[in-house]
């Protein structure tokens, strides 16, 4: 198994959360106001009077089969969009209860 991490600009929230269910994906965790800036030019989003934008981001543990298949509907949400920004991060998940 393994935990993707998807990390997005808000207005994106219903698209994200259509992708996963498109993909059947049916549990994942959404965490809200989430501050950053992207390492590829991407501008902050802070939720101040000088970065008014704010990220959220999602973290689904899935089958191995199903990352790369969410991956490319990730990139594709990027390309469609690449000054709005979508990121993932995939990493193993050893165990779970």
């Amino acid at each position: 198994m393994k935990s993707v991490f998807i990390v997005f600009n808000q207005a994106n929230t219903e698209r994200v959360e259509y992708m996963l269910d498109q993909l059947n994906i049916m549990g994942f965790t959404l965490f809200e106001h989430v501050q950053g800036r992207g390492t590829n030019g991407g501008e902050p989003r802070r939720g101040t009077h000088t970065w008014p934008e704010m990220n959220s981001a999602v973290m689904a543990v899935v089958d191995d089969e199903k990352v790369d298949e969410l991956l490319k509907v990730v990139r594709r949400l990027d390309h469609r969009n690449p000054e709005v920004g979508v990121r993932a991060f995939v990493w193993n998940i050893e165990k779970t209860v």
